[in-house]
């Protein structure tokens, strides 16, 4: 015998197959589990996921649980009195990040150095290992990831492009052109004042890949010839903060 069996069964249109138990009662079928829907997947995969994060929280990502657990903070838009749309505010912007400065003399016709040192594939190698993939590009829109792959495929073809600014001394103002991020500064009472933003400039990445062997060659210059303080500890390679406390306290101690 086949037919609807109660009045859920009867609703849905649905024939079940009933069972008889040993005392002839008709009894219902247990209905199969529930499917988990994706809302729920997901939010036990999220939780899974948070206490598996938590019970290996370390000093060095205790941070980044901070962050996860704050809140979202919505952008401030510079809402400036004199500028009322947006290139007015980029105007705005600009001129208090970037005041007006007089134009340097003209260098007239450049002669090569013959001192300078010529650049070497490795000085490329070391400046390009120090950018990141993920740091956002310039004007040019070339990232870091791009030129670590042509140096690998061929060293010359990098070495060749800033060789001649070293050689001439020169650095391009079309190396100089940047892009601008403007964030907003936490904790102000106002935002109606460029001082309570910054900025983030992103320059090209081959003119910071060559800023970096400038300043590694400018760095052996100063120490060979003596022109640094014994305790300088800032931009220099091999030294931190931790030894500037250690100069501090080896001073206190002294006195």
């Amino acid at each position: 015998m086949r037919g609807p069996i109660g009045d859920g069964a009867g609703r849905r249109g649905k024939s079940l197959t009933p069972s008889r138990s040993e005392g002839g009662a008709i009894l219902r079928k247990p209905a199969p589990p529930r499917p988990v829907t994706k809302t729920k997947a997901i939010k036990r995969a999220k939780a899974t996921y948070w206490a598996d994060f938590l019970a290996k929280t370390s000093p060095n990502n205790i941070w980044t649980a901070k962050q996860l657990v704050a809140p979202r903070k919505t952008p401030r838009f510079p809402s400036l009195p004199d500028a009322t749309d947006p290139v007015a505010i980029n105007n705005a912007l600009l001129n208090d990040f970037f005041p007006a400065k007089d134009p340097l003399p003209s260098r007239g016709r450049l002669t090569k150095n013959p001192s300078a040192s010529p650049l070497t594939k490795e000085e490329i190698g070391v400046a390009l290992s120090k950018g990141s993939p993920s740091s956002a590009p310039g004007p040019d829109g070339i990232p870091y990831s791009v030129w670590k792959r042509v140096n690998l495929i061929n060293p010359l073809i990098i070495l060749d492009l800033p060789s001649p600014l070293v050689a001439f001394g020169y650095h391009p103002p079309s190396l100089k052109n940047a892009n601008g991020v403007v964030l907003d500064n936490p904790g102000k009472a106002t935002y109606d004042s460029p001082a309570s933003f910054r900025i983030i400039v992103l320059l090209t990445t081959i003119s910071k890949v060559l800023e970096r062997v400038m300043t590694v060659s400018l760095s052996a210059i100063t120490k060979a010839k003596g022109l640094l303080h014994p305790n300088q500890c800032g931009s220099l390679s091999g030294l931190s903060s931790t030894d500037a406390c250690l100069a501090l306290t080896h001073e206190i101690k002294t006195l």
